[in-house]
């Protein structure tokens, strides 16, 4: 863990600046979020932050992967060490649908909240944000593919392509329960998913 020390101001730890940073990013998106904001969310003046990151972007680059790190990566790989593929799969979606329809002032997902505006950012970002969703893509892949290896997933079921469409589900779960607070609504398409994949 870094910790960085700016001869005007105490000693602090960039990744927990970082998650303050996170959180206000979450909350109002990069476009909409001020230098003040920041700082003040950070507890850091406007000179350690451009000390310590170069610039706004930097900054919301480091948010980005520190976000990515501890919460998509941390998910996938604690779902990828189920025994069964199957449930490693269900547990993704039961974890994308309770966690997000269980928090009242839910914001969706700091990537897909991004992604939504990748028109607005550069190439550097858009890469970032392309990475994560391909590791989404990735993991439904590896697990349909580990299921048809021991017999619980069909082999006529194609895993590219439903590895695709999985992570669009995803995405668009992530995205419509920014409005919805009744995990039941989703369920359904929990269900079909997993139909599908017994065949």
């Amino acid at each position: 863990m870094k910790v960085l020390t700016m001869p005007w101001e105490k000693t602090f730890d960039t990744e927990d600046v970082v998650a303050h940073a996170i959180a206000v990013f979450w909350k109002k998106g990069y476009e909409a979020t001020s230098i003040a904001e920041l700082t003040k969310a950070m507890g850091i003046n406007k000179g350690s932050l451009y000390n310590a990151f170069g610039s706004k972007k930097k900054l919301f680059m480091h948010a980005l992967q520190q976000y990515d790190r501890n919460r998509t990566q941390r998910t996938l790989k604690k779902m990828d060490a189920m025994e069964a593929p199957l449930d490693a799969i269900n547990g993704l979606f039961d974890h994308v649908i309770n966690h997000n329809c269980s928090n009242p002032n839910n914001k969706g997902c700091l990537l897909v909240n991004t992604a939504l505006e990748l028109p607005h950012h550069d190439t550097d970002i858009q890469k970032m944000v392309t990475k994560s969703l391909d590791n989404l893509k990735d993991f439904f892949e590896q697990n349909i593919r580990r299921g048809q290896r021991d017999g619980s997933i069909p082999a006529h079921i194609n895993p590219q392509t439903t590895a695709h469409v999985l992570r669009s589900l995803i995405v668009g779960l992530q995205v419509l329960s920014r409005g919805v607070s009744d995990p039941e609504s989703f369920e359904p398409v929990k269900t079909q998913v997993l139909n599908t994949l017994r065949g």
